[in-house]
């Protein structure tokens, strides 16, 4: 089975192909040029690299949130775009879920953390043991110390994951112990991952058509929620 992933819910941006167990490519850039300049251009020099073209691949997927509005879309409608014109299956991938695979060999408690601004953080948390992954929480929005108190109750030593690490650790070491961030390898939302957990959907038919891609906010986009504290419809974050 090849495949072919984008992840742009956040800062970086990257595409990869898989085939069966081996990655055959990765691009990734963590800049601060949009994705609407760079994940197209970036999609065609992997293929270029690798030898492959659209209609090879058998999968589609993509990051669909949480993260970024905006990149969230873009990256949606790239994948959206390729596999609609081609009928092909898409994979809907969790960018939380996605971003714990990067520490499936750690046996520890993984916490995947991206920040949402407003001292909320998108997170989840997944068990590692034998290279294999348990989800223990649902992807979620918590503020700084709604999740202190969760992870109180862990009393376990807890890796933090993705582009709000650093942030969460920071405010939480002090009040929560046996807190620890992952290296700058393997820190960052990447499309490998977002392959990697796109097979495993595949396995488990939970594939969806181009159509049926949707992002996946966990709250509402600042837009809305301003206008809702602007009408007295909302509190403030």
């Amino acid at each position: 089975m090849k495949i072919f992933a984008i992840d742009t819910s956040s800062l970086a941006a990257s595409c990869a192909v898989w085939e069966d167990d081996w990655l055959k490519g990765e691009f990734f850039i963590n800049t601060k040029m949009t994705h609407s300049q760079t994940i197209l251009p970036m999609v065609q020099n992997l293929l270029n690299s690798t030898g492959l073209t659209l209609n090879e691949m058998d999968l589609f997927a993509v990051s669909c949130g949480p993260g970024s509005f905006t990149g969230l879309r873009i990256g949606i409608s790239a994948v959206k775009g390729m596999a609609y014109g081609l009928q092909k299956p898409c994979a809907a991938v969790s960018t939380l879920e996605a971003l714990a695979s990067n520490l499936l060999c750690s046996d520890a408690l993984v916490c995947p953390v991206m920040d949402a601004r407003r001292d909320q953080f998108y997170t989840a948390l997944f068990e590692m043991k034998g290279g294999k992954m348990t989800r223990l929480w649902q992807d979620q929005a918590l503020t700084s110390p709604q999740l202190a108190a969760q992870l109180m109750n862990l009393e376990k030593n807890i890796i933090f994951v993705g582009d709000g690490a650093r942030l969460c650790y920071n405010k939480l070491n002090k009040t929560v112990s046996g807190l620890s961030v992952a290296p700058d390898a393997l820190l960052h939302q990447k499309a490998s991952s977002v392959g990697f957990i796109a097979r495993q959907l595949a396995e488990q038919n939970q594939l969806v058509s181009p159509s049926e891609l949707m992002p996946v906010y966990l709250r509402l986009p600042q837009a809305e929620r301003e206008l809702l504290e602007k009408q007295g419809g909302g509190k403030k974050e």
